[in-house]
C-alpha cells in the first residue's frame, strides 16, 4: 500500500511539473503573439501596442492584462486604459474579455476627439470548429462625449449590447461559408442634439457568404470572395421608437462584381422628420425620409446601384466602391 501512495504521488508530481512547464510556454506564445501585433502598419492591420502586458490564471485559464492600451488604424487611434481576457483550459473555444474606460477617440484626419466611457463592459466569444457560435458585447451607463474642448456629451444608455449568432441551417460544409444573425440593441437613449430621450433602438441584420473559419477573415480578397459566393447583408429590422416618434428600416445590400453596393433599404417614419433638422437639413431630410402621407407618416425607399443613392429615381449621393 505505501508503495501504491508513493508511485501516486510521484505520477502527481510528474503531472504537475510537465503542466506548469506547458502552461509556462503556452502563455510565452500567448504574450509573443500579442506582442507581434505592435509590429503590423496599422492600415491592412490594426496594430495594437500594450504599456505593460501580463499573463497570469495558472494553473487551469490564460488570463491576459493589456494596460494602457492604444490601437491604431488608418487615422484613428483608439486609447484603452486596460483590457482584460481570460481563456479557460477547459474550454479554449471560449473567449471571456472587459474593459475600463473611458476610452479615447481620435481622427488625425479631422482633428475630431471623442470619449466613450461605461460603468460595465463585457464580452464573450465562442467558436465551434473556428466558426463563431455566439459573440456578444454588453455595456452598461455607456457615455459618449465630445472631448476635443471640455467634455460634451452626445449620447448616453444605461443597456447597450451587440450580439452575434451562428446560423446552423445556412452553413454550406462544402463551400466553406456560414451567415451569421446580428442583434443590437439600447434602451432609454439620451441624445441631446435632437431631443431624443427614453429611447428604445433594435437593430436585427443578416450577413451571409462569409468564410466559416474566423482566421480567414483577415484575407485582403474577403470582400471579393463574399461578392462571388453571393454575399448579401439582410437588414431584416431597424427600429426606434419613444414616446413622439418611430422609424422603421428594412432592406437588403450586396457587392456587385466591380465592388460596388447594389440593393435597397425602405424607410418608414412618424415624427422624426420634425426633430432631426439640426443633423439633417432640406432638401436632404426630404429625400432621405421621403414627403409625408395622409396620415402624416413618411416613406420612402433608397436604392443603390452602379456606386450611386437614388432617393427612389433620384441621386442624391455617389459611393466609391469597397474593393
Amino acid at each position: 500500500m505505501k508503495k501504491r501512495i508513493i508511485i501516486l504521488g510521484s505520477v502527481v508530481v510528474v503531472v504537475i511539473v510537465l503542466w506548469s512547464a506547458a502552461w509556462l510556454a503556452l502563455s510565452g506564445v500567448v504574450k509573443q503573439n500579442i506582442d507581434a501585433l505592435a509590429l503590423a502598419d496599422g492600415v491592412s492591420a490594426p496594430r495594437i501596442t500594450c504599456g505593460t502586458l501580463d499573463i497570469g490564471g495558472f494553473p487551469f485559464r490564460f488570463d491576459v492584462e493589456c494596460t494602457t492600451a492604444q490601437i491604431a488604424t488608418g487615422d484613428i487611434a483608439i486609447d484603452v486604459p486596460d483590457i482584460r481576457a481570460s481563456i479557460r483550459v477547459y474550454a479554449p473555444t471560449h473567449l471571456l474579455a472587459s474593459a475600463t474606460g473611458p476610452v479615447q477617440l481620435t481622427d488625425t484626419f479631422t482633428g475630431s476627439r471623442n470619449a466613450v466611457d461605461w460603468s460595465a463592459l463585457d464580452a464573450s466569444i465562442r467558436l465551434d470548429n473556428w466558426r463563431i457560435a455566439r459573440a456578444s458585447v454588453s455595456g452598461k451607463d455607456v457615455v459618449w462625449s465630445d472631448a476635443l474642448m471640455g467634455e460634451v456629451i452626445i449620447a448616453e444608455a444605461p443597456l447597450a449590447e451587440v450580439h452575434l449568432f451562428d446560423i446552423p441551417e445556412q452553413h454550406d460544409a462544402d463551400r466553406h461559408l456560414a451567415a451569421l444573425s446580428g442583434y443590437v440593441r439600447a434602451e432609454d437613449i439620451v441624445y441631446p442634439a435632437i431631443t431624443l430621450s427614453d429611447t428604445n433602438a433594435e437593430i436585427q441584420l443578416e450577413l451571409t457568404g462569409l468564410p466559416d473559419d474566423v482566421r480567414n477573415w483577415g484575407d485582403p480578397n474577403l470582400l471579393p470572395a463574399m461578392a462571388a459566393n453571393g454575399g448579401t447583408l439582410n437588414i431584416v429590422a431597424i427600429r426606434g421608437t419613444d414616446a413622439a416618434s418611430t422609424l422603421d428600416a428594412s432592406g437588403a445590400l450586396k457587392l456587385d462584381p466591380q465592388g460596388q453596393i447594389d440593393g435597397q433599404i425602405t424607410i418608414a417614419s412618424s415624427g422624426v422628420a420634425e426633430r432631426i433638422g439640426p443633423l439633417l437639413a432640406e432638401p436632404w431630410r426630404t429625400l432621405v425620409l421621403g414627403t409625408p402621407g395622409a396620415d402624416g407618416a413618411y416613406s420612402n425607399q433608397l436604392n443603390f446601384r452602379a456606386g450611386g443613392i437614388y432617393s427612389g429615381l433620384v441621386p442624391i449621393a455617389t459611393l466609391p466602391p469597397l474593393y
